[in-house]
């Protein structure tokens, strides 16, 4: 049974998003429910349009102490993802915003104007020692709506001139786009690029990331990448069972067959909201899969749908997961990936100098 679940909207009103729902976030105190009043009204109701608006930004880079990922500074240029991804454990930040973590979050998007400008203000900023920054760790840096806003090109410009390392994880093919400068950068050791890929299911990838990229699309995009030179890997994530798990050495066979020579995965993770959101889509597009699905998820997580103790979010324990980290470490091993941690250089930052200001005679 879902808990609490919303009232579903009209899949006409939701064409081509992944969210099945619109519940308010859970600092709403007050909640609206789709009614028909018998006149028909929630027909008249127009389908969910991508909405953009300028967001402004005290900062650009982000800081964590968490002890089980890789990076300590992140850039997110967007908030909200037009992708659609049901599983995205970046959902529940929308309630930040006085907005749902269902259709709100693939529709009512946020953009950075001034990214650019904050990245050379702060990497400039006297003291600073640079490391990896990470884009693409919360929402996708190269979603639709950065064909318009340009943000991450913007980015990586300054992050060309500053020599500063970079690592990037998207779904999209337009980071293509920018092989220009990345090439540029990888030849200096200062950029690579994870692609992710869930499934190469091309129905259960239109159901499950209804806007971004197809599997075949993603694959090329490693192969393009690599043969110009960028370091590529592939992130199998989420691996999510009895759904996408049984396709964990296929992915990893194409991935490495196009270019690609590292890889990861992460376990679905379901916080907060994203739970009864993917509880809803399941259970309307995979019912037959639906008790055995949460069955097992539930296995790995204690009991529970989700936890976020640091070392286990990631990976979950118990034998099912276990078994899948096994999976991909042979896997791995057999097709001569992560054979090495590629690490990026540090040690080439240079922040541009300033010509003085010349002085009044006044």
């Amino acid at each position: 049974m879902l808990a609490a679940a919303a009232p579903l909207i009209d899949p006409d009103r939701r064409r081509g998003r992944g969210a099945e729902t619109n519940a308010s976030g859970r600092f709403e105190k007050l909640q609206s429910i789709p009614f028909d009043d018998g006149w028909q009204t929630l027909d008249e109701l127009p389908p969910f349009k991508t909405e953009v608006q300028a967001e402004k930004a005290k900062v650009i880079i982000t800081r964590n102490d968490s002890p089980d990922i890789a990076f300590d500074r992140s850039i997110n240029p967007y908030r909200g993802c037009e992708h659609g991804c049901i599983y995205c454990f970046a959902r529940p930040s929308h309630a930040y915003m006085g907005l749902s973590p269902g259709l709100d979050f693939e529709s009512k998007l946020f953009f950075k104007p001034d990214a650019a400008a904050l990245l050379e203000k702060e990497l400039s900023a006297p003291g600073y020692k640079p490391r990896t920054i990470a884009i693409g760790t919360n929402t996708d840096p190269y979603q639709p709506i950065e064909r318009q806003h340009r943000m991450m090109r913007d980015i990586l410009e300054v992050l060309d001139r500053f020599n500063h390392p970079v690592g990037i994880v998207t779904k999209s093919a337009l980071v293509m786009r920018d092989i220009d400068i990345l090439s540029r950068m990888a030849e200096r050791g200062l950029a690579k690029v994870a692609i992710s890929v869930t499934t190469l299911d091309r129905h259960l990838a239109r159901v499950m990331e209804p806007r971004a990229a197809t599997p075949p699309r993603r694959l090329e995009t490693i192969r393009t990448l690599a043969a110009a030179g960028i370091p590529v890997g592939v992130l199998t994530a989420p691996v999510i069972p009895a759904l996408n798990d049984s396709e964990i050495e296929r992915i990893l066979d194409a991935a490495a067959e196009a270019g690609a020579g590292e890889a990861g995965y992460v376990i679905l993770r379901l916080p907060l909201e994203v739970a009864d959101l993917f509880r809803e889509w399941l259970l309307r597009h995979y019912p037959d899969r639906y008790r055995h699905v949460l069955s097992v998820m539930r296995s790995m997580r204690g009991g529970k749908d989700y936890d976020a103790t640091f070392g286990k979010r990631q990976k979950g324990e118990g034998p099912y997961a276990w078994q899948i980290g096994r999976r991909f470490e042979i896997a791995t091993r057999r097709l001569g990936m992560n054979r090495r941690n590629l690490r990026l250089r540090t040690d080439l930052f240079s922040p541009p100098v300033k010509a003085p200001a010349q002085l009044s005679l006044f």
